[in-house]
């Protein structure tokens, strides 16, 4: 049985992770992340290591110093990346935490390109960043992530929102959604929907309703589809209904 723990170093981290590996799993893993040429994953390692065992992992790996999560985060094995990740996240929500630390050392490595694929930034946007701005009262800074033109910095902009909305908020996601809206890429279609449809389902449905009367045919049918989702088949109708914005 492999067990880490705080005092760990990268390199044993690494080698830990490469052995639960499976090559079967990694195999399915780099079809489904897109890794081929041409696609958003181009060229990402992974060694097949299941997310409830990272998860797992994580949990044994808090108080891990930063330092050593930031080895971990330079590595060209996926697997590691998203560990490093999650255990910055056991970490950042830690008693007594330096929480502005940790959310520093996230920033430094979305703008390292180290947050780059949609798993990555899904587990760590908003339960990093977001819940350290919901903290602060103050969405602004999403809103410079999601005007990125970056795919993976935007979407942590889009995702982020999510620690907003969970505390009640429509604000955060109605703000970035004039920055996303227009942008017809797959990945940010299926974010910016998301977000939307969460806004429904666990704030105000009411307030899904009053955006799509207006913006749904700005938007591209990936998120309206996502949006939309949880909504009746007449409500579907309508909305797909309303003419497009060219």
């Amino acid at each position: 049985m492999i067990r880490f723990d705080a005092d760990s170093s990268a390199a044993e981290v690494i080698a830990a992770v490469v052995e639960l590996g499976d090559e079967e799993k990694a195999v399915a893993a780099r079809r489904f992340f897109k890794t081929g040429p041409g696609q958003y994953g181009e060229g990402d390692r992974f060694v097949g290591v299941r997310v409830p065992e990272l998860r797992t992992l994580a949990k044994e790996l808090r108080g891990l110093p930063d330092a050593v999560i930031t080895e971990l985060l330079a590595s060209e094995i996926h697997e590691v990346r998203l560990l490093a990740l999650l255990t910055t996240t056991v970490n950042f929500r830690a008693r007594g935490a330096d929480r502005a630390a940790w959310v520093a050392l996230y920033r430094n490595a979305v703008r390292a390109g180290r947050v780059d694929n949609w798993d990555l930034v899904d587990s760590s946007a908003a339960p990093i960043l977001g819940a350290w701005l919901q903290s602060q009262d103050s969405y602004a800074e999403l809103l410079e992530w999601a005007a990125s033109d970056d795919l993976w910095e935007r979407r942590v902009g889009i995702i982020g929102t999510f620690a907003f909305t969970r505390a009640g908020r429509t604000d955060a996601i109605l703000a970035v959604a004039p920055l996303v809206v227009a942008d017809h890429r797959d990945l940010i279609q299926k974010a910016f929907g998301w977000m939307l449809r969460e806004m429904g389902k666990r704030v105000s449905q009411e307030a899904l309703e009053r955006y799509l009367e207006v913006h749904s045919g700005e938007m591209g049918r990936t998120a309206l589809s996502y949006a939309v989702e949880r909504m009746s088949a007449e409500q579907k109708t309508h909305y797909r209904g309303i003419p497009r914005v060219r």
